[in-house]
This record gives structure tokens, C-alpha cells and sequence, in this order.
């Protein structure tokens, strides 16, 4: 048996380290063309996500990517029908408003911008490929977080990157989002555990949230902890 395991969390890495503990036949694949590829226990597989899962050798995938990688499951979905491979999806809880939250529920970026006033300073947590649905904000000031050097200038005059790397922890956002005076937060719904600070210091300094709400799950086996992923790999 040789398992694939399709990356793009956090989860992901912590199972990779647990199968190969396990001495457990794997391999991985990493989107972003193994921008993620440093560091993990095995090398990760080469070719595209249909390359790895059409390799005959495979007889089972995990698929642990990103909450709103909805491309990548479906590819992944699609071929394990075509070949009866057993499927397993990691889909983590989503995070539920709580008290004192001031979340606005949206469907994608683009409706996002349809609700922010002008005049606002808004933080961008959705990552640079959704940027272009703020460019008609002209009348506000948008900050976009960017882990690593970007690769090209910020795609309007209005805004600017934010360089900075993880962990994030709660006080240095909030000291963030007081030093830039922001008032507005965008952010999809990926129910990541590291990522959930923004969204505590955005409660306490009362800031209005727009939540991206998470796509709907393929109809398929899922797991909702790193240990439920780990029960159904070795069971394959």
C-alpha cells in the first residue's frame, strides 16, 4: 500500500511526520509548486496532482489541503471514483462567532467589497490571490498580509503588503490592527487553530468582521482531527 497524501495545512505536516514515524508507505504531494516543501520527512512526489493520482502505485489518498483548495478536491474526488480508490477528506470544525463578535457572513472576496464603507482601513487575511476583488475601494486603505517576499508591486496604489511570517500570536495582533487603525477584517472561515488569533483580537477590539464562509464538503468519508486522519490511514 502506498499512501498520497495531498498537503496544504498545517495538519498535513503533522500527519506526514506521524506516518513516517510509523514507517508507513507514503508520499506527498505540495501545492504551489512545493512553495511548502522545506523540511518535511519525505521529499515530496514530482508532476501535477493528476500525475500523483494516477500513479498505479497509489491505493489510497488523505487529502489535507487547504478548506477553500476546492480545485484540488475535486480533481481528487473525481480520479479515486474513476480508480475505486478509498478517499479520505480532512475537514477540520469551521470557527463559530462567539460572543461580542460582530462577523458579517459572505459567500467570496467579491461580496466582501460590497460591504465595506468608504473611509474604512481594512485587513485582507485571504491572501493575494483575491486581492483584485478591493481594487474599487478608492476610497479606503487596504493592508494584505504576505507571508515571504511578494513577487510583484501591490496590484493598486490604495493598499500595500504586510510582510510577516507566523505564529501570530493574539497581543501582537492586536497591537497590529491598533498601530494601522483597522476596521474591518476579511478572512475565509478555514478553521485553522494558528490562524484564529486575528479573529480573538478582532473581538476584543469590537472590529467588524467579514467572514468568507467555507464551500460545501464533497459527499465522501471525511476526518475532523489530525487523529481521525491518522485512524483511517493505516486502515488502508
Amino acid at each position: 500500500m502506498t499512501l498520497l497524501l495531498l498537503a496544504g495545512t498545517g495538519e498535513a505536516r503533522q500527519i506526514a511526520e506521524a506516518l513516517a514515524d510509523r514507517c508507513t508507505d507514503f508520499t506527498v504531494w505540495l501545492p504551489g509548486e512545493g512553495r511548502i516543501a522545506r523540511d518535511w520527512p519525505i521529499a515530496p512526489a514530482r508532476g501535477t496532482l493528476a500525475d500523483c493520482l494516477n500513479d498505479p502505485a497509489i491505493t489510497a489518498v488523505l487529502d489535507a489541503t487547504h478548506p477553500f483548495s476546492t480545485d484540488a478536491t475535486q480533481e481528487a474526488t473525481h480520479i479515486c471514483a474513476e480508480r475505486g480508490l478509498p478517499y479520505c477528506l480532512l475537514w477540520r470544525p469551521e470557527w463559530r462567532a462567539q460572543s461580542g463578535d460582530r462577523w458579517t457572513h459572505v459567500l467570496t472576496e467579491a461580496e466582501a467589497a460590497k460591504h465595506i464603507p468608504p473611509g474604512a482601513t481594512v485587513f485582507v487575511a485571504t491572501g493575494r490571490e483575491g486581492l483584485a476583488h478591493f481594487a474599487a475601494l478608492r476610497a479606503a486603505h487596504v493592508y494584505c498580509r504576505q507571508i515571504g517576499a511578494p513577487d510583484a508591486p501591490f496590484p493598486f496604489p490604495n493598499g500595500q503588503y504586510l510582510i510577516q511570517n507566523p505564529p501570530f500570536p493574539v497581543e501582537e495582533e492586536i497591537a497590529l490592527f491598533q498601530r494601522l487603525e483597522i476596521d474591518w477584517l476579511v478572512t475565509r472561515n478555514t478553521g485553522s487553530t494558528r490562524a484564529v488569533t486575528k479573529l480573538t483580537a478582532a473581538r476584543q477590539l469590537g472590529l467588524n468582521v467579514l467572514m468568507i464562509d467555507r464551500p460545501a464538503p464533497p459527499d465522501a468519508p471525511r476526518a475532523a482531527s489530525v487523529a481521525e486522519a491518522l485512524e483511517w490511514a493505516p486502515a488502508r
